[in-house]
Formats: C-alpha cells, structure tokens, sequence
C-alpha cells in the first residue's frame, strides 16, 4: 500500500495541467458571463415613451368629437381607447383635473368600401372595407402646450347578411362592424402615443 503524501511533497504528474485547465475554464465562464450581461445593454425594462411625452405619467380621455353623421359613437371610442391604453400600460388614465396630458380625438370620417362581389353579379357587394380616420392632440394640462397631434385611423371588413339585395341591410351590419374599426384605431392610436410609431 501506497503511503498517503504530505502537502509539501512532490506532486502527482498532470496536477498542474489541471490547475491551468481549471483557471482557464474559470477566465472562459467570466468572459462568457461578461459578455452576456453586456449584450443586453440596449434593452430597457417598462415603457419605452416618445421624447416628447416622457414628462406625460397619466393621461385622461375625454368623449371623441364626432364630426360623422353616425350617432352615439363617440363614448364608444374613447372607452375602447381607455381599455387599450390600461392594457399597455404605459400611461395611467386620470380624470381632466388630475392627469398630466390630455387626449383630444376627433373622429372625422367613416368610410365604406366595396371589397368584393357578388360571383355573377358584379353590381351586387358581399363584403366590405370599413375605414375610421380622426386626428388626435395630447395636450399638456398645466401649461396648455400640444405634445403631439397625429391623424390616426382603423379598419376591418363586414360581409353582407343578407342572400339578396332585398334582405340585405347594409347599414346594420356596418354598425356591427364599427366596435371592431374601433378596436383596430385604438390598437394603432396607443401604439402611436406610447411607442412614437
């Protein structure tokens, strides 16, 4: 049997191979952490606002002005809007006294377009484009300063219910389709306020 070395002895061949393979494994691992730690550098946790709304913690949302001739939509659209905005939560929303912007929206136009025909009767529609556009103003509550104005718009499409152009009521599937118009807008108006897009 094999007496047991004392620490000062002379050392097994290869120990020292090990030590070097175990500080450059060690100098690897740091380089490595280093190196992961520095790629994320450019990233940034929360709310990434526009220069000129960085000052701008909460806002509030005011009924849209409708400047259409389609009734009752105006509460409709700013709720939407509300709702997009809590869910990107990049701004809280405040009463008009309370915020520190405001956010002004005009609704100007709604807009109905063909999008396909009836196959054998080109006179006949089967389904629609419907087109929102406003504009909107974020306005400083204490010094009245407009942060940014912007147009905005939102879309989808609707088919026709009806079989035939008797049955069809077109006009009561475009009111139908308007929460869905409305639910695109305020997609790209929040995207416009929080992101600067």
């Amino acid at each position: 049997m094999r007496a047991f070395r004392s620490l000062s002895g002379p050392r097994a061949p290869g120990s020292a191979d090990r030590r070097g393979l175990a500080s450059t494994l060690r100098a690897c691992c740091a380089a490595g952490l280093a190196l992961a730690l520095t790629g994320c550098a450019g990233y940034q946790l929360g709310p990434v606002k526009p220069t000129r709304l960085r000052a701008v913690n909460s806002i509030a949302v005011p009924s849209f002005q409708n400047e259409t001739l389609e009734p009752r939509i105006e509460v409709m659209l700013a709720n939407t809007v509300i709702k997009q905005i809590q869910q990107d939560g990049t701004y809280r929303i405040a009463s008009v006294n309370d915020a520190d912007a405001i956010l002004e929206c005009t609704i100007d136009q709604i807009l109905r377009r063909p999008a396909r025909s009836v196959r054998g009767n080109v006179l006949q529609t089967r389904e629609y484009l419907l087109n929102l556009r406003g504009r909107y103003r974020v306005v400083d509550r204490a010094s009245g300063e407009i942060l940014d104005a912007r147009t905005f718009t939102g879309q989808t499409s609707f088919f026709v219910s009806g079989t035939n152009n008797i049955a069809a009521d077109v006009n009561q599937d475009e009111r139908q389709a308007i929460p869905l118009a409305a639910e695109d807008l305020a997609i790209r108006l929040v995207a416009q306020i929080s992101e600067g897009w």
